[in-house]
């Protein structure tokens, strides 16, 4: 084995666990440090998340429906975040097969690109309505958010990961 790591057979993903996790992530992003620079946008990178890890069960019509709740809790332009999330998660569908042969560092600079286009999107529709720009320090989001990949990653895929099998007569 390269570098001793031992290598998991997942399990398949229970649809329960899928939603639990989507829920903890609004439930995040209604935490009060949803307005501070750097606090970063955690239904995105679940969504991401999923859209890589399981692209036939966490799609763009569930990205749309988690935007319109966040729109709704923003109390922002309805369907700012829709359409954001949507794009989002097109793309992590688009990517998903490349980005999972890689490992969890170079996974995070593949979902960066993402998640500055998720947040750039979000800051023109804002400024295309208001007229006021954001501010270039809103874009650390996608920075903090990519440096919780590996965590995120880590908690997602623990239900999922079988014990190592010490037993080497059992084919798997």
């Amino acid at each position: 084995m390269p570098g001793n790591r031992p290598h998991y057979i997942l399990l398949p993903v229970s649809p329960l666990f899928i939603a639990f996790s989507l829920v903890c992530a609004f439930m995040l992003n209604l935490l009060p440090w949803g307005r501070w620079v750097g606090a970063p946008d955690f239904v995105a990178l679940v969504l991401v998340f999923w859209g890589i890890h399981q692209p036939r069960k966490v799609g763009i019509g569930v990205a749309f429906v988690m935007g319109l709740l966040m729109d709704v809790h923003d109390a922002s332009l309805l369907g700012e975040n829709a359409l954001a999330y949507t794009l989002l998660s097109y793309l992590a569908i688009m990517i998903h097969r490349r980005v999972l042969w890689f490992h969890l560092m170079t996974q995070a600079m593949h979902v960066f690109p993402l998640l500055l286009l998720a947040q750039a999107i979000q800051a023109f529709v804002h400024f295309t309505v208001s007229g006021r720009f954001p501010g270039l320090l809103t874009f650390v989001e996608s920075l903090v958010a990519v440096a919780l990949w590996p965590v995120i990653t880590w908690l997602l895929l623990a239900p999922q990961r079988r014990a190592v099998d010490r037993d080497h007569t059992r084919p798997i």
